[in-house]
């Protein structure tokens, strides 16, 4: 299956990203993708994300799937149409040590 995701460049505590067509079994680190399809540097002052956005909609329309943050940023891009998606993990309540031991 076929993703569209971020793969991180850049030196260490410099970040930059490429957006990436690749095989969803191909690992983020790996460097192997099929075509570039735009970057994105968190650390320029506009936040700006260069996208092709003809290119990502015409592989979404041959079965590629998004990344959850690739489709919070299209949606922000206005590419496409949609809610963003709660990327942050979810946290479990804490227990406290008492429920801990009376759960033993």
């Amino acid at each position: 299956m076929l993703k569209i995701r971020l793969q991180r460049i850049g030196r260490k505590n410099d970040p930059a990203f490429r957006v990436v067509l690749t095989d969803s079994k191909n690992s983020t680190k790996s460097g192997r993708f099929l075509e570039i399809l735009g970057t994105y540097n968190p650390k320029d002052k506009d936040n700006k994300i260069n996208l092709e956005g003809g290119r990502i909609i015409e592989w979404m329309s041959k079965g590629a799937k998004l990344s959850d943050t690739m489709h919070n940023f299209l949606v922000r891009e206005g590419i496409i149409k949609g809610k963003k998606i709660n990327v942050l993990p979810k946290k479990k309540p804490t227990k406290k040590r008492k429920e801990l031991k009376a759960a033993k």
